[in-house]
This record gives structure tokens, C-alpha cells and sequence, in this order.
């Protein structure tokens, strides 16, 4: 995947927030059906991190209240990871560098969510751990 050329990304700080943001709530809209009633992004470095207040459908709190967090918690993960490509892009866009780690966490009380992201370059990973061959 190729980063975006300088004129297609968003111009200053503010407007990369931003970008981070709505796109990553547009995402939970569009395939959750609703979204996060708040958000607010990071970026610093090589860090992305995106957190998120409410959300929940109907069927998750439902869960929730009859005291299956499990099941809330892993189908959250399993959504992530199922998603992670259109995550991934939505930083990539928004940033101009590339992704090469994404974690999600959330929790109940209060309800938060958090989708983290690490860019490279970073000094977290060498650069040969970068560039593996497809099947090493």
C-alpha cells in the first residue's frame, strides 16, 4: 500500500485529527450501524491513537446487562480484526506513512474504546523486521 501524495492528505495537524477521527467513527457508523458519540485522535511520532465514548448497540448492551462482557469483548476483536485493512488505510490517508501495528482495546464502565496505531519509521522495530518476504 502506498501512502497518498502530499495533496491528497490533510493539511495541517488539526486537519489530520480530524481526518483520524471521522474516519475511524465512520467506520463503526457504516458497519455498526451507529457510532461512537465521541471521539478524539493522537498523533505523535510514530503514534496514532484514536479514542472513542459510546456506541454500543442495542444487542451489546443487552449482552452487557445480562453480564456477557466476553461476549461484547470478543466480538469487538473479531470485528477489528476483520476490519483492520480500512483501519489501516484510514491512518495511511490521513498521515501519509505507513501502519505497521494496530491494536484495539475497549472496555464497559465507562464505555471506552481505543484503536492504536504505530507508524514507520519507528525505533520500536528494526527496519529488516519491516520488509519481511510474503511467507517468511
Amino acid at each position: 500500500m502506498h501512502p497518498p501524495s502530499q495533496q491528497d492528505r490533510p493539511g495541517t495537524h488539526g486537519d489530520v485529527l480530524s481526518a483520524l477521527s471521522d474516519g475511524i467513527v465512520g467506520l463503526f457508523k457504516e458497519f455498526y450501524g451507529r457510532g461512537p458519540t465521541r471521539a478524539k485522535s493522537y498523533y505523535h511520532d510514530d503514534l496514532v491513537v484514536c479514542v472513542m465514548r459510546g456506541g454500543f448497540t442495542r444487542v451489546e448492551r443487552t449482552l452487557l446487562e445480562g453480564g456477557r462482557e466476553d461476549s461484547v469483548v470478543q466480538q469487538r476483536m473479531d470485528f477489528q480484526d476483520l476490519m483492520r485493512d480500512r483501519f489501516v488505510k484510514v491512518v495511511e490517508d490521513a498521515t501519509g506513512q505507513r501502519v505497521i501495528g494496530f491494536m484495539s482495546g475497549n472496555q464497559q464502565d465507562p464505555d471506552l474504546m481505543a484503536e492504536v496505531f504505530i507508524l514507520a519509521p519507528t525505533d520500536l522495530v528494526e527496519s529488516h523486521e519491516l520488509y519481511k518476504p510474503a511467507g517468511s
